[in-house]
């Protein structure tokens, strides 16, 4: 159900996006008007979350139903005596062996106050989510705001709201209620940067729980598609992995679960914070095969093969398996309401795409595996990449992909069927508002996800 308009991007970008969704090979299979119609449900869609929230669980540490069990108790003491309230049915994915699935509640019927407090997009995003408002995301918020008050909360779209405003006629979204932990001076008027929650949410718009300190160890929040990511890679105990783009560290300590922490899991990132983050996640997560480097892995690839050195740059075929999950335009990520990207900014992203595939191409062994993937719906930054890669690289060849629970991919990059159905796109516009309530949760998980793209190669 639509509650929010499409996601806003300026015209430029918003024409390049159509342009994509009804290219010429695109209306060799449908209609302009069922091309059209899909375009238009994708604006909807990214503005919206899933129906569902993805909780990956570290089953190398405790079995799926002990973990499950746990979550359970640890919401159920979360909301106390609402709990009988909420639904919390938490579902084992049938596919996924390390995935549980909670259904999201809303839009729900929730009424608009008089006390209104603005937050930047992203914060607004991240509610709709299951989280609190932190009070660094707080931009606008009545002039008298005392601790305790009950207040509404509302999304600045356009990025328009003057920080410390009392009030904003600008365009926005609201997405629920909640009771102010802060005063007004505390925010804008201490000379302390102000941390911590600042609106704790009792009437979201959409209802999910927030996992803030819920079994940090045991549960991780992860879009579905990510976690299908490190299945499809397929690592296996013993084995060298490379991660060339890792930060925050989701994927990494994925795969160093799946092999049971058995092997090493080499995690690349050049910002240096971003590597602080993985490491205290393996650390957190118990995982010793995880070795993290701040590095930029354009330049992984040593000039000298016979230097032997523990971290990089390495000697070329180094790696068993590489995940390259590259920097991209972003434009799958749910919800996202607004998009104040130029064209320019969008497009900006295959060269430095291409400049990662020729290191992850390099640094790996033969007989290897490839797996590329990102969290954007562009052609050219999915399956014109692959054309490229196939091109540009022929000792590359696609392989089939397990799980395979997305699409196949989009046509307009001049690939044939038969390549297409080896990819795998997550193209939520495609059953947006059509997926019956009724059906299993795990049927419309599948499906209404974040749009996303993975590609697997085998170097032969």
């Amino acid at each position: 159900m639509s509650v929010f308009p499409g996601i806003s991007l300026k015209p430029e970008v918003a024409e390049y996006l159509k342009s994509v969704f009804i290219n010429k090979e695109v209306l060799a299979a449908v209609s302009l008007q069922e091309a059209e119609i899909r375009f238009h449900r994708l604006l909807t869609c990214l503005s919206h979350p899933p129906s569902h929230t993805c909780v990956r669980v570290s089953t190398h540490l405790a079995s799926l139903d002990e973990i499950r069990l746990k979550l359970a108790e640890a919401l159920q003491k979360m909301f106390g005596s609402s709990a009988e309230d909420v639904s919390l049915q938490i579902v084992p994915h049938p596919r996924i062996p390390d995935v549980l699935l909670l259904p999201v509640d809303g839009p729900r019927a929730v009424k608009q106050l008089s006390s209104e407090v603005v937050v930047g997009a992203q914060c607004g995003s991240a509610v709709l989510r299951g989280a609190h408002v932190f009070t660094p995301g707080i931009i606008a918020s009545p002039k008298y705001m005392k601790t305790g008050d009950v207040v509404s909360v509302f999304s600045d779209l356009e990025g328009k709201c003057t920080r410390g405003a009392t009030s904003f006629q600008g365009k926005t979204a609201f997405v629920g209620n909640g009771v102010s932990e802060v005063e007004r001076s505390s925010i804008f008027c201490s000379d302390k940067p102000a941390k911590g929650v600042g609106i704790r949410m009792v009437e979201p718009l959409y209802w999910s729980p927030s996992f803030d300190g819920v079994l940090p160890n045991l549960a991780f929040l992860q879009n579905l598609p990510s976690v299908v990511v490190g299945h499809v890679l397929g690592p296996r105990p013993g084995e060298r992995i490379l991660d060339m783009c890792a930060a925050p560290g989701g994927k990494t300590c994925h795969i160093a679960a799946i092999m049971g922490d058995q092997g090493e899991v080499v995690a690349l990132d050049r910002i240096r914070n971003k590597i602080d983050r993985i490491r205290q996640n393996a650390q957190m997560l118990h995982l010793r095969s995880v070795k993290v480097y701040c590095f930029n892995s354009t330049q992984a690839v040593s000039s000298d093969p016979a230097l032997q050195t523990e971290g990089p740059p390495f000697p070329p075929e180094s790696f068993d398996r590489v995940l390259l999950d590259a920097p991209c335009s972003g434009l799958g990520q749910r919800p996202n309401m607004a998009c104040t990207w130029s064209l320019k900014e969008i497009c900006s992203y295959q060269p430095l795409q291409r400049n990662l595939f020729h290191a992850a191409v390099r640094l790996l062994k033969k007989g290897g595996v490839l797996v590329y993937s990102t969290c954007t719906v562009t052609l050219a930054e999915n399956e014109e990449q692959v054309a490229w890669a196939l091109k540009t690289f022929p000792c590359l060849t696609l392989q089939p992909q397990e799980p395979h629970i997305g699409g196949e991919g989009m046509p307009g990059a001049g690939l044939a069927p038969e390549q297409l159905r080896l990819l795998q796109r997550f193209s939520p516009e495609l059953t947006w508002d059509q997926t019956q309530t009724t059906a299993p949760l795990h049927c419309r998980a599948d499906k209404d996800t974040i749009g996303f793209f993975i590609a697997k190669f085998l170097k032969n």
